[in-house]
């Protein structure tokens, strides 16, 4: 386990990775979860352009924008201590010209306070990763099911199935690899294929719906949590059921307050 007082770094997740050691990563959205989840021992907190789907109701996370994404990666940094905040890159904000990635992403690292981004993509976006690298910016590989080319991929499928899919993936991880990338979510990979394409690197893989063998794990934090009922998926677990107690505490707060029964003296001031 990473050390519980210092703040969780690049190097650290390199360092976890000789040592076995398995690295925990959640999405956060807000301030508020980002203080619990630190203080709860999380290694890292992935502020997801999942945001636009769990909490603004998209369908995809294609409509996620730079400024939403700077807006909430700033509040969940100001939450975090010890935890590496990373923010994940909306759809075409880096796609286009690596200098228009430098630009993006250095925006970004400078009005959010956080510790690095997250770019989709294997081989094609090396060179953007490179660069990104060059000029000081840590980046984050995921590859996979890259959720900003869901149209492209034909929807939200296991990727990496067949032998010359899977050599392919093994291939773009290596060459983020080689650009510079610290880490590399493997999305939706048979666990077979994200052990292979893990024990290939000598940088941590964090598997989300890629199997056991991963250098670590991350889910979405509504849906661990039991919160986003909408969504159901063979790799979730859910560790709780808080829809279910949002749901009943609502309940009992608008009965007590329509049978008068709230506010009680003792929520009341006197003079």
């Amino acid at each position: 386990m990473a050390d519980e007082l210092r703040p969780v770094t690049t190097h650290t997740f390199l360092k976890m990775k000789e040592k076995a050691e398995r690295i925990v990563m959640l999405t956060c959205y807000d301030a508020l979860f980002a203080r619990l989840l630190d203080a709860s021992g999380v290694d890292a907190l992935l502020v997801g352009d999942s945001v636009n789907q769990v909490l603004a109701g998209a369908e995809t996370t294609l409509s996620a924008t730079l400024e939403q994404m700077i807006y909430h990666t700033k509040i969940v940094r100001r939450g975090a201590q010890r935890a590496m905040v990373v923010c994940d890159m909306p759809y075409l904000t880096y796609q286009v010209t690596p200098a228009e990635a430098i630009r993006n992403c250095g925006r970004v690292l400078a009005e959010t306070g956080c510790h690095a981004v997250k770019v989709e993509g294997g081989a094609p976006i090396a060179p953007t990763v490179r660069a990104l690298v060059d000029v000081g910016i840590p980046v984050m590989g995921h590859i996979g099911l890259t959720p900003q080319s869901v149209h492209a991929l034909g929807g939200y499928r296991v990727q990496g199935r067949d032998d010359a899919t899977a050599l392919r993936l093994k291939n773009d991880a290596q060459a983020l690899e080689d650009a510079g990338a610290f880490a590399i979510v493997l999305e939706l990979v048979p666990a077979p294929r994200a052990s292979e394409i893990t024990k290939s690197l000598t940088i941590p893989t964090i598997g989300i719906g890629a199997g056991p063998a991963c250098d670590g794990q991350v889910l979405v934090l509504h849906d661990m949590l039991g919160l986003n009922e909408r969504f159901s998926a063979k790799f979730v677990k859910k560790y709780a059921s808080l829809a279910d107690d949002v749901r009943e505490a609502v309940s009992l707060y608008a009965a007590e307050v329509r049978e008068g029964r709230y506010p009680g003296p003792e929520h009341s001031f006197g003079k």
